[in-house]
């Protein structure tokens, strides 16, 4: 298979696409809001206890761990709902799976914060 380079056009269209996408996950999970509520949250307390450029790096990763593994959660969770508009054990199985991923996500983004914010709480 032979693959063509994209037009210029074709890949600021590409962005928007990618940007729609975005948009209708925040648009449709109220979960975002949580998250980006305490992406404000982290943002500030970096702020405010002055994190030095490594523990920022620690920071932004796992806030950017948590904002994609909700984004391929809802993802999941469009597409098994246009597979399987009704229930199906299957498909309860890989929203919980797509589900549990956020949680790990959330858990280790949680681990990050106490490893940089507990210390310079004491």
């Amino acid at each position: 298979m032979e693959l063509r380079k994209l037009t210029i056009g074709e890949r600021v269209k590409s962005f928007g696409c990618a940007a729609a996408g975005l948009a209708a996950v925040v648009g449709s999970q109220p979960n975002t809001w949580y998250m980006a509520l305490a992406t404000a949250g982290v943002v500030a307390a970096g702020l405010w206890f002055q994190v030095n450029v490594t523990e920022w790096c620690f920071l932004v990763t796992a806030v950017f761990v948590v904002w994609i593994a909700e984004v391929m959660n809802s993802a999941i969770e469009f597409l098994t709902d246009l597979a399987s508009p009704g229930i199906h054990p299957l498909a309860k199985k890989a929203k919980d799976a797509a589900a549990g991923a956020v949680l790990l996500a959330v858990v280790f983004s949680l681990a990050i914060a106490a490893f940089v914010f507990i210390p310079k709480l004491l």
